[in-house]
């Protein structure tokens, strides 16, 4: 029980501090971008990938409706407000995420020695962004609202698949000292790529494409400071408690 209440507070620590620097950066980096994605959303009829047949469906029944109706604006349920109200929910739920991906980090490290200081964690930060965000990216890159998807399910399901396989390529290349198991490794990480993500049935989009280059750029460097920032955090936290050179099962139960 010692064991495990410590990998949640070192978890809790780094995910609290990752959390809100990412919250920080997005408040400047991709936000503005977000926003003027959705002018170009609102221009072009608020049509959206996941509901293309709901809005052929509503605009042939606003064309059969009294003009009075149809000036009426369809309720699209709650939202956070624009400003401090948005900006402290995407803390929230930037928080939330941090600690679940600091999780998986110590977790992830312990097996192999654990974290003993920032450094150490940089690197396991660096893999981290490798795993869940780099490889992803590759084959889903980040989409600004308007824009086309494939199915989500497919995309959730190759997303996954990439993860895992990507993760456990770079497990080997990093602790099996084996050619065969480097081709392995190096197979594995490949495979997705070569596989396909899906792809949407048209990449039609009101959306320029400068604004979309800007917010895959964006999104990338944030999560790589947000990365970065979530492994020093664990390695700083992890080293105070336990030191370089042991593990948590051992220094801290």
């Amino acid at each position: 029980m010692t064991l495990f209440r410590n990998v949640v507070f070192i978890a809790a620590i780094a995910g609290l501090v990752a959390g809100v620097v990412l919250a920080c950066m997005q408040a400047f980096a991709t936000v503005p971008l977000i926003l003027k994605a959705e002018v170009y959303e609102q221009a072009g009829g608020g049509h959206t990938h996941d509901h293309i047949a709901a809005n052929t469906t509503d605009a042939n029944a606003m064309s059969r409706a009294e003009p009075g109706e149809a000036a009426v604006p369809e309720d699209e349920g709650w939202a956070p407000a624009d400003g401090f109200e948005r900006f402290t929910f995407n803390v929230v739920a930037n928080v939330v995420t941090g600690i679940g991906f600091a999780l998986i980090l110590v977790a992830a490290s312990e097996f192999a020695g654990g974290i003993g200081n920032w450094r150490q964690g940089v690197f396991w930060g660096f893999a981290g962004f490798a795993v869940f965000t780099l490889a992803p990216n590759l084959g889903l890159p980040p989409e600004l609202p308007a824009m086309p998807a494939a199915d989500l399910s497919q995309r959730q399901i190759w997303w996954t698949a990439t993860v895992v396989v990507t993760a456990a390529g770079l497990g080997l290349l990093a602790f099996r000292k084996s050619l065969p198991l480097a081709v392995i490794a190096v197979a594995l990480i490949v495979a997705p790529h070569i596989v396909g993500a899906p792809q949407p049935d048209s990449f039609e989009s009101p959306i320029p494409e400068r604004l979309h280059h800007q917010f895959v750029v964006a999104v990338t460097l944030t999560n790589l400071a947000f990365w970065l920032v979530l492994g020093a955090v664990v390695g700083l936290v992890r080293g105070r408690l336990s030191g370089t050179a042991t593990g948590l099962r051992d220094s801290l139960a």
